[in-house]
């Protein structure tokens, strides 16, 4: 195998590309979208479980909190994604 293959490095570079402003803007406006989603979820999932419960429904009850859960988890989730990006990559610039 060639030497100069184990020389290969990365510096991610924002400026090495046209287009990263969009790309920027992109992501930034799919994490809007997102939050909205999971706000919607939260709000759908409480009024579930709040009507389950006033209706001794366990079903729906358990459903609504199921809902509630998963919405929070997944705004933590996204409000997360770029820590974890960066927490990974750091990691694997480690990696000998």
């Amino acid at each position: 195998m060639a030497e100069w293959l184990s020389d290969v490095s990365m510096t991610p570079d924002t400026r090495g590309l046209p287009g990263i402003d969009e790309l920027t803007r992109l992501t930034n406006g799919l994490g809007a979208w997102a939050l909205g989603l999971a706000l919607a979820a939260l709000v759908v999932g409480a009024a579930l479980w709040a009507v389950g419960a006033h209706a001794q429904n366990f079903q729906q009850s358990l459903v609504g909190r199921r809902a509630v859960l998963l919405a929070g988890l997944a705004a933590l989730l996204i409000g997360a994604a770029p820590a974890l990006v960066n927490f990974f990559f750091h990691a694997g610039l480690r990696v000998n």
